[in-house]
């Protein structure tokens, strides 16, 4: 069994697209993958509709909290993943070279919860795979 590997999901808020991500990439890669997730500049709560998307999906969401980025930084980030504009151009310098990518997507907050759930979907089929290649898991 190889060590798990830490992928960093960042975003803005940190309220619906990296949370989404950090459940998904726990749930999809579990037993390879530890996924966190922090903002730029953080939202006080994750959104409802990005809970409602993952509780459908029958994904755990305790412990989904939004994060300001500065609080993992000092982690051994295998991977960094920035799913909006904001966030890749606002990245941090980590202490250590980390392999980034950017995929982004449509940020669902105030809208239905369709959306959230369309948004759930996308970074399920999208993601995952980049995630799994890039790591070479």
């Amino acid at each position: 069994m190889t060590d798990l590997k830490t992928v960093l999901v960042l975003c803005t808020g940190n309220s619906c697209r990296s949370q989404m991500a950090e459940a998904i990439l726990n749930h999809e890669l579990a037993g390879q993958v530890r996924a966190l997730s922090a903002g730029t500049s953080p939202q006080p709560k994750v959104a409802d509709g990005a809970i409602e998307a993952l509780t459908q999906a029958g994904l755990p969401t305790g412990g989904l909290t939004p994060k300001d980025v500065s609080v993992v930084l000092d982690e051994a980030i295998d991977l960094v993943v920035t799913v909006c504009d904001n966030a890749k151009e606002s990245c941090p310098i980590f202490p250590r070279p980390v392999p980034r990518m950017h995929v982004p997507f449509h940020d669902p907050h105030g809208e239905s919860i369709e959306r959230f759930v369309a948004v759930r979907e996308e970074i399920r089929t999208r993601l995952v795979p980049l995630v799994r290649d890039a790591l070479g898991l």
